[in-house]
């Protein structure tokens, strides 16, 4: 019991923990087991890991040296701005060990987050001592350039490898120096507005969330006017994998990255090399010809910047969250479906010249109408799938945009690691069971919920099942009324967490904690009523029900309930705390 109870405890800051627990109690394995390619079977693990290292070097990309594209504009005009060198201290390299957690993985260079927070103090001057060395020199030591990867399963059969993600483990050392290598480049192209506002990935203020609620209210926008709406939902071909170096570089320079950093950055790509470990055995080493380390803490940030003006010259709208792409416009006739083809193919262009290309087979279009679709598109003389429904950032948007199949799939889920708590945890105390359910359970339901929040009782209902569920699982309460059981457990409906939700998303948009316009949503009201509180919002007429139950229209009347003590809370967990007291008190705002 007392091990169960230390895994619960610790279950936001190590998962691991209990998952190995959960898979000891199993039947099933998850790990990679037998490998097919054509006729020949692979069932030994070295012969495993090399299949899955010849897979994963054979999908680099061999640049194009002899066609390099012009290279990009600057996109300054002050030779000033840019990030040539870096500012930093023992302070800064101190903080940056402090951040690490301790129940990450360590590298090929055996050493452990565990150990490096412990000796934090001893090593920080040290490591600052190494880390201007190697800026100063571009100088980098060869274990910092090695990965260790493993393959992580996507979907699909398990005896391809083409269905795994490879995830590199690299050296804990070299991505403290690269986190605060990101900082800086972070803040040099955000304070210069470098990055354009359609990227939403690993940026502050930005998530999978503001994406979703960009692109929904665009759509049900136009739905309401009467307006189609076509979308194409487009995948890049293995894109970390597959950026090409020199052309990466060229990209850097134009936003400002020069001089040390460019030149560090440039020996950290080069001559890389990684190998497949399964279960112990590792397969040879193999050259890493392109792209940005998965696994990697500067990775992600050198490919925001490689994809960065992939939306120039479009006409429509596109949005990304790092590769995920997806182009959409209003239709209202022939000539708006043919200029929505031609921004197509202006981005079949860019792949071709920077040599990031796309999967034809993968990417899909949605028509979101009542009326037939306009035309047909196409990329590289192919016809896109037409699809009716499609997963965008984890969730599954329909064409109708009802949201009922995204409720089944996340009910599914949280019912398959409810069940798996279940037969797992012996000992059914209730502070055990709430911590798991909280961390692994509820997220599920809510995941994005603010963009796909149901309206329709059924779908409230499915998703309110799961949480009545656990609470009979809870042997001091299973007996009691749902409501009952939710006053013993101190826990909310979850259509009042929905509500909560609502309220803490539009709190971050006025207050600037989200990067996302507040007038792209929402619209001050002008009434000069003193009742209430000071920043009422104007509610709109609108004509359908989908758009009067999204974010921006349903979330008004909620928020203009509220009183100024509340919606002047200084930070979000002040305002936690107040909606609280709401709640305790009865006068929570309901739907």
């Amino acid at each position: 019991m007392n091990f169960e109870r230390k895994l619960a405890s610790n279950i936001k800051h190590d998962r691991k923990s209990f998952f190995a627990y959960a898979r000891s109690k199993s039947k099933s394995k998850n790990q990679a087991g037998v490998l097919k390619s054509g006729n020949m079977v692979m069932d030994t693990d070295s012969d495993i890991a090399d299949c899955f290292n010849q897979y994963f070097s054979s999908v680099f990309t061999e640049e194009d040296l002899s066609n390099l594209p012009a290279s990009p504009a600057p996109l300054f005009t002050d030779e000033s701005v840019s990030c040539s060198d870096i500012s930093f201290d023992t302070n800064t390299v101190l903080k940056a060990l402090s951040k690490l957690r301790p129940d990450k993985a360590m590298g090929l260079d055996g050493l452990s987050p565990r150990l490096l927070i412990e000796i934090k103090e001893q090593i920080s001057y040290p490591l600052y001592l190494l880390f201007r060395k190697s800026l100063d020199e571009s100088v980098i030591p060869d274990d910092w350039k090695q990965g260790l990867v493993t393959p992580i399963h996507k979907k699909g059969n398990r005896n391809s490898a083409e269905n795994y993600r490879p995830v590199s483990l690299t050296s804990q050392i070299c991505k403290i120096f690269e986190s605060i290598i990101r900082d800086s480049i972070m803040h040099h192209l955000e304070s210069n507005n470098m990055i354009n506002d359609s990227q939403h990935g690993f940026r502050k203020g930005r998530s999978c969330l503001t994406n979703l609620l960009t692109f929904l209210d665009k759509v049900t926008g136009c739905i309401d006017t009467g307006k189609s709406v076509d979308v194409i939902f487009l995948d890049f071909a293995k894109a970390f994998d597959k950026v090409p170096h020199r052309r990466l570089l060229m990209k850097l320079k134009s936003h400002g990255i020069t001089n040390k950093v460019l030149d560090w950055i440039t020996e950290w790509l080069k001559c890389r090399i990684q190998r497949v470990g399964i279960r112990g055995v590792l397969s040879d080493w193999i050259e890493v010809l392109s792209g940005v380390p998965q696994g990697s803490v500067l990775g992600p940030i050198l490919f925001l910047v490689y994809i960065n003006d992939l939306d120039c010259g479009i006409k429509n709208w596109i949005l990304k969250f790092a590769d995920d792409t997806k182009l959409f416009g209003r239709i209202s006739n022939t000539a708006d479906s043919d200029e929505l083809q031609e921004d197509l193919s202006k981005l079949v262009q860019w792949s071709s010249e920077w040599q990031m290309l796309f999967n034809v087979d993968k990417c899909n279009v949605m028509h979101i109408s009542k009326k037939p679709a306009q035309r047909e598109y196409q990329m590289n003389g192919r016809t896109l799938n037409v699809v009716q429904q499609e997963k965008d950032l984890g969730v599954l948007l329909s064409n109708n945009l009802k949201v009922s199949a995204q409720c089944q799939q996340a009910c599914s889920k949280a019912l398959r690691i409810l069940g798996m708590i279940n037969r797992t945890i012996v000992y059914r105390h209730t502070d055990i069971l709430l911590k798991l359910y909280k961390s692994m359970v509820r997220p599920h339901l809510e995941y994005c919920i603010v963009a796909w929040s149901p309206y329709y009782k059924k779908d409230k209902v499915l998703i309110e099942k799961v949480q009545r569920r656990f609470t009979r699982m809870i042997p001091s309460v299973s007996k009691l009324p749902y409501e009952q059981r939710l006053a013993k457990l101190q826990l909310w409906s979850l259509e009042d967490r929905r509500v909560r939700a609502d309220i803490i998303e539009i709190y971050k948009i006025i207050n600037g904690l989200s990067t996302v316009e507040f007038n792209c949503f929402f619209e001050k009201s002008h009434y000069d009523r003193t009742r209430g509180h000071s920043l009422k919002l104007r509610k709109n007429r609108v004509l359908t029900d989908l758009r009067q139950h999204f974010f921006s229209e349903r979330i008004v009347n909620i928020w203009n309930f509220l009183d100024e003590e509340t919606i002047s809370a200084p930070s979000v967990n002040s305002l936690k705390k107040r909606l609280h007291k709401l709640y305790e008190d009865g006068s929570f705002p309901g739907l």
